[in-house]
């Protein structure tokens, strides 16, 4: 091993294992070095993403076909209706217990209805595959759990244990309500084992650096077979200690900076996105020096920008969106509405008051939405709202009205019009309404918004063009189409949150080689409304274009009216 590599490596897992010996260190150095014999040379900063990019959320059988693998469907509809996406990310897809995945059984297979590693290899020729690594925890019936168990390897002290309960666990943060201890018997004797989550999904033991070697080689297993992002679940979650309250501990932050250094010395291309669905100051950590994730869920946009257009004001919207810093080149913020689990309500702690936030919540249960709770020092608080984005916006504050699907895609228009890079979840593309009849089914509020589509009926939803399916998914897509040609969309390119009335929304981008400027603004509210352009400072030097309508702005000094629900990407530069 190199001397400079071996320094290097002796650096980060020091200040993960602050209890081992120089001997013990270079033990694991070793041990990482054959898993990664390449060198740790320090990479020149390659730009990873641009204005083109987009991802698509999906599980593998959001849309499936009757005797077929469900890798193979999704295939086929990829090619059909997603040529414009080029990052998939595909939800777990490896043998489950429970959670939709999230509690994976076996790390290195891909359950049998979904296909096999030959399938995601063929996707990933045409698309950028992110996949979860579900590194804070895994299945009760998983191979390492069953060992523990049994007290034998692999899987000896992998897991969190104490023949008594431990101390202190009413600091913990977590987004459940459930006992955060399962008691369990290993040789007839009785401990607890530590579940951040749920009693089938048990917490791995990463104070055991045998579990992070562990992963190292799963990470290198999935790179190897078509993975190009790799998205790191819950993992603030990561190191417990005793006494704290277990969220966003220093070592959590060592393991990533350890994980970024060795993938994207093995692969380049390759991305690390971390999933901390925190409040926004804590979540910007997880960017580190830029030698963190690259890119981090930017968690605060989805319900801020939800409450502005269900309330008719931009006001914490605003607030926030100056507050954001720019994600420094090499850093990105990945931009979304709603994915698989709930949308997020934590993010708005600090942001908005507790009482707006309530009425919030009232409105969106009187659309059908359920509410997920969290446990923290003895008391319930609000941790996701379980709904269809479409059917979150069936009500405002003035109540019900025919302007529904406008707030949708408007949503989308402001979403797409952000810094950093959008992600599409796959029942927002086809608009799907609250899955009412798989909730009763399942009895999760989270299947809500999981629908899983039959491959014939929703492809004659989207080819008729009368239906709300192909509607919303018309509209998006032309959405992102005329978002990939503009430079000044790229997820690095200046934002600046224009000084509008609160029931408009407004930003100002401008392309990294300051050769385009789109001024982005909306309206909010159910009523016509109409600013100056001179408001948003547009040079008299320049011709100026509508890009959503294709068209020549002819006097810069007269007054835009936007209709209820209205954007307008007002250019410099049309492509």
């Amino acid at each position: 091993m190199k001397e400079l590599d071996q320094k290097i490596l002796q650096s980060h897992l020091s200040s993960i294992y602050k209890d081992k010996n120089i001997k013990q260190i270079d033990f694991l150095c070793s041990e990482i070095r054959k898993i990664f014999p390449n060198s740790l040379k320090k990479k020149i900063y390659k730009d990873l993403w641009n204005e083109n990019d987009c991802f698509l959320i999906t599980y593998a059988d959001s849309v499936r076909t009757k005797n077929k693998k469900n890798f193979k469907t999704l295939d086929v509809f990829l090619n059909k209706y997603c040529k414009d996406f080029n990052f998939l990310h595909i939800l777990p897809f490896f043998p489950s217990s429970s959670d939709d995945g999230f509690a994976v059984i076996d790390y290195k297979k891909i359950d049998e209805v979904n296909g096999d590693w030959y399938d995601l290899r063929k996707i990933s020729k045409n698309f950028k595959i992110m996949a979860d690594l579900v590194i804070n925890h895994c299945s009760s019936i998983n191979e390492l759990f069953l060992n523990f168990l049994k007290n034998v390897e692999p899987g000896l002290d992998y897991f969190i244990y104490s023949k008594n309960k431990f101390k202190g666990v009413t600091k913990v943060v977590r987004p459940r309500t459930s006992n955060l201890l399962k008691e369990i018997k290993i040789e007839g004797k009785k401990g607890y084992v530590w579940c951040t989550f749920s009693h089938d999904q048990i917490d791995l033991n990463f104070k055991n650096p045998k579990v992070l070697i562990y992963f190292l080689k799963i990470i290198k297993f999935y790179i190897d077979n078509g993975v190009s992002v790799l998205r790191l679940d819950a993992v603030a979650f990561l190191w417990k200690k005793e006494g704290t309250n277990c969220i966003n501990l220093p070592e959590t932050h060592s393991i990533i900076r350890l994980i970024r250094l060795i993938v994207e010395n093995y692969s380049p291309n390759s991305i690390i996105i971390t999933e901390t669905n925190i409040p926004s100051h804590e979540n910007l950590s997880y960017f580190g020096n830029n030698n963190e994730a690259h890119c981090i869920y930017n968690f605060s946009l989805a319900p801020l920008l939800i409450h502005a257009i269900i309330s008719g004001s931009s006001f914490y919207l605003k607030k926030w969106s100056r507050s954001m810093p720019p994600a420094q080149l090499g850093n990105a913020y990945l931009n979304f509405l709603s994915t698989h689990d709930g949308i997020g309500m934590r993010p708005l702690e600090g942001i908005i008051p507790v009482d707006e936030q309530n009425k919030l919540f009232t409105t969106l249960q009187k659309s059908g939405a359920f509410l997920s709770y969290r446990s923290f020092n003895n008391k319930e608080n609000v941790y996701e709202v379980n709904t269809t984005l479409l059917d979150a916006f069936s009500l405002t504050y003035h109540g019900k009205d025919k302007f529904k699907t406008k707030r949708f895609i408007l949503a989308h228009e402001i979403l797409f019009s952000m810094e950093g890079i959008p992600a599409v979840y796959f029942q927002n593309l086809v608009g799907s309404n609250n899955d009412i009849s798989k909730f009763k089914k399942t009895k999760s509020v989270r299947s809500i918004n999981r629908k899983n589509w039959d491959f014939n009926i929703l492809s004659k939803k989207l080819e008729k063009s009368s239906s709300i399916n192909s509607k919303m998914y018309s509209s998006l897509i032309r959405l992102i189409v005329l978002r990939k040609k503009q430079p000044a969309f790229h997820p690095n390119a200046t934002q600046f949150t224009l000084q509008l009335d609160d029931f408009f929304f407004g930003i100002w981008r401008q392309s990294i080689d300051r050769s385009q400027s789109i001024f982005c603004v909306s309206n909010l509210t159910k009523s016509r409304k109409k600013f100056f352009l001179h408001d948003i400072n547009l040079i008299s030097t320049n011709n100026w274009f509508d890009i959503l309508k294709h068209k020549k702005i002819k006097n810069i000094n007269s007054e835009i009216i936007l209709q209820p629900y209205q954007s307008v990407w007002i250019t410099n530069k049309l492509f």
